[in-house]
């Protein structure tokens, strides 16, 4: 039972640290309130790296994926956490976020966990570097179904997800072309999922397609 017990309150001090901090952020700085939600955003992402260095079981992970997506649904209709969700702010990302970490879980964690990581990391640190690379140099726009996005953001979600993906590759598979080759697929597959971003489907689809193509490319 102790040996569930503590790598929870690890994990849930952690988020309270997070969610601390962030709200700080987002009195702080409130002319850019994205900034702090991209914290919470990719912090949270982290949480997989600790939650499998620690043997978290997967139940326990589904859990907190299922109690997650309630919070996003309360804060989605009551504002009460900011950083999370912006006021006004029409978007169910932080909910799909939650969802396409039980789903991941559930397909890979008890026997692959490399690759739920690699989904729940590449939307964590891919698009959120997009967002901040994208919304503070983003000059050069393009259009998929009238949503506008940068290639300055667009490089940045490749390039982050290639490092995510191939670092992780490299600890689970090993040093060969392969680890490099199906890197720079996801990445890719990664990057034109993230371009279609309404209502946050993105949060839902990024994460399943890196992790999806990973798995398949191994064979």
């Amino acid at each position: 039972m102790l040996n569930v017990i503590y790598p929870l309150v690890l994990i849930f001090l952690y988020l309270i640290v997070l969610v601390t901090i962030a709200e700080t952020l987002n009195r702080l700085i409130t002319d850019d309130p994205e900034l702090t939600r991209k914290v919470v955003h990719i912090g949270s992402g982290n949480v997989i790296l600790l939650a499998w260095w620690l043997d978290i079981s997967a139940w326990v992970i589904i859990i907190a994926a299922v109690i997650a997506s309630l919070i996003a649904i309360t804060s989605y209709i009551l504002p009460i956490l900011p950083s999370i969700n912006s006021v006004g702010r029409k978007s169910l990302g932080t909910l799909f976020y939650a969802i396409s970490i039980g789903i991941l879980t559930g397909l890979f964690w008890d026997s692959q966990p490399q690759y739920t990581a690699i989904g729940i990391l590449v939307m964590a640190w891919g698009d959120g570097m997009a967002a901040i690379i994208g919304q503070r140099w983003g000059i050069h726009k393009y259009q998929v179904l009238a949503i506008t996005k940068s290639w300055e953001g667009s490089l940045a979600m490749a390039t982050t997800s290639y490092i995510v993906t191939s670092l992780i590759l490299l600890f689970s598979l090993g040093n060969h072309w392969q680890t490099w080759l199906i890197s720079a697929i996801a990445a890719s597959v990664a990057t034109s999922l993230e371009s279609f971003s309404k209502w946050g489907i993105d949060n839902l689809t990024v994460p399943l397609g890196a992790a999806i193509v990973c798995y398949y490319c191994q064979f």
